[in-house]
């Protein structure tokens, strides 16, 4: 159940997009396209896939849309075969990248005020190495796009690091305190991305329902913990191998699914059949049950911090790695080094708070040490038959005679 619950609050920021009116906020949805959308959730599947066959022993917890957020930030400086990978792995390869970047500028003009009862707060920033020549054209893509905010920073420094990671604590509120440890010499960029979530259920548990529950563990062990209890109407519905409820916050604008597998189905196997097909199928076929009991545990989760290189690359954008990446409309010689990623969630009888932060970390590629060899001192030099290898002549230049 973590595991569906964890990748459904991470995605329910892109869902809610879906409803409301054309315009709000602010905000045009109609040039949201729907097809960004849909790429984006199915990129949410995906990665989370990737993610649970690496942990799936474990818990898992993300956020989609920072990773996707701060990846399309370094999409905007692609080109060539690196621009097609990351477009299969984003899902965007048949799309203009001209419509990804206006539909994220309205999205995120949405989720600023998608709901004045919760806390929605998207953060975005990028910090050049100082003096290193970005190319302007990049920077004002991601500042009209995703409103960036964009600092030169002296990497070199000890406390450089201090610095970005008191941005990341500031934009996710303390949940997130640390994300970048030291600085390597050839890196030149970061591109980051900060979600904040804090909401109040709609329909709030009373603490004196909680009560002492058992939880069986994935790995078979069986765990106290505290269980939250209400009984009245819920957004409930049923399928196949499952049963899932939808938990709505605030104003009924943002919401939490939990998915359910029935009792003998693996979790690990039921994610891997988990995809954006099932989960419309899921989101649409809710509906409203009275007089129902709803018991979920009180948690905290805390996931990361996470190198999601191997599962991006597994998706198609493996060629961003290495030192052939062409991001040369971001500056000739740049590849992605890592994506980094953690995520925090807390859920109680008030609501849930959650945080997530994705890195994206751009080196500059090793010049070759260039090779000299001048001739201005003494040397030996030797002729040789090179089939044999028989020495012919060998001699010393010890003075050049006039």
């Amino acid at each position: 159940m973590y595991r569906a619950l964890a990748l459904i609050l991470g995605m329910v920021v892109l869902i809610s997009v879906l409803a409301g009116c054309s315009v709000a906020g602010g905000a045009d949805l109609d040039k949201v396209s729907g097809l960004v959308v849909d790429a984006n959730t199915r990129f949410g599947f995906d990665i989370f896939k990737e993610l649970n066959k690496e942990d799936a022993d474990s818990s898992v917890f993300m956020s989609p849309f920072s990773i996707s957020t701060a990846l399309t930030m370094t999409y905007n400086g692609a080109a060539s075969t690196t621009l097609d990978g990351m477009g299969r792995a984003l899902g965007f390869d048949a799309l203009d990248r001209s419509v990804v970047n206006e539909s994220y500028k309205e999205l995120l003009r949405h989720l600023e005020k998608v709901d004045s009862k919760t806390t929605l707060n998207i953060a975005n920033s990028i910090w050049i190495r100082d003096g290193y020549p970005i190319k302007q054209g990049f920077l004002d893509l991601n500042k009209d796009t995703f409103d960036v905010l964009v600092r030169e920073l002296d990497f070199s420094k000890s406390d450089a690091p201090d610095t970005i990671n008191s941005w990341i604590k500031d934009k996710t509120s303390g949940m997130i305190e640390k994300m970048i440890d030291s600085i390597d010499t050839d890196t030149v960029m970061y591109l980051i991305n900060a979600v904040y979530f804090k909401g109040q259920w709609k329909y709030r548990f009373d603490p004196k329902d909680t009560f002492s529950a058992t939880f069986q563990a994935l790995n078979g062990q069986t765990q106290t913990v505290d269980m939250m209890s209400r009984k009245g109407t819920l957004e409930y519905t049923k399928g196949d191998n499952y049963q899932a409820v939808r938990l709505p916050y605030g104003s009924n604008k943002l919401s939490m699914y939990l998915i359910l597998p029935d009792e003998g189905i693996n979790i690990n196997d039921f994610i891997d059949a988990l995809d954006a097909d099932k989960w419309q199928k899921i989101r649409t076929s809710m509906t409203e049950v009275e007089d129902a009991m709803l018991q979920i545990p009180k948690f905290r989760l805390e996931y990361g911090i996470k190198n999601l290189n191997a599962g991006l690359a597994a998706l198609g954008m493996e060629e961003a790695f290495g030192p052939g990446a062409d991001f040369s409309d971001i500056h000739p010689g740049l590849f992605i080094a890592r994506v980094l990623h953690k995520a925090v969630i807390e859920v109680n009888e008030e609501g849930s708070k959650a945080a997530g932060v994705t890195v994206v970390e751009m080196r500059e590629s090793a010049a070759a040490d260039q090779v000299s060899f001048i001739a201005n001192r003494p040397f030996v030099f030797v002729i040789t038959d090179d089939t044999t290898g028989t020495i012919l002549f060998m001699g010393k230049l010890s003075e050049i005679s006039s």
